[in-house]
């Protein structure tokens, strides 16, 4: 699992999950990122994610986007981590 940064992410590759808080996400954020905090994703990644989507994971400092990309990814799903640019 590679990572790819934020500047070389455009839509048409996938859906762009900032896992940050929403306090936090509401502060600064990507204008193509929905946000689902990293623990509402994690608890509920079936309620969430479709394992025939991509989806590229970001937050500030790229440590909880990166732990959950390879859960996520262990658990099937196809997801990268998107590294601040």
């Amino acid at each position: 699992m590679n990572p790819i940064k934020e500047s070389d992410y455009n839509p048409g590759m996938g859906i762009l999950i900032d896992v940050k808080d929403p306090i936090s996400y509401q502060e600064h954020h990507n204008p193509y990122s929905i946000n689902i905090y990293y623990d509402k994703l994690l608890m509920n990644h079936k309620k969430y994610l479709d394992k025939n989507k991509t989806y590229y994971l970001i937050c500030d400092k790229g440590t909880r986007s990166k732990k959950a990309a390879r859960i996520l990814a262990f658990y099937g799903y196809n997801v990268t981590y998107v590294i601040n640019s």
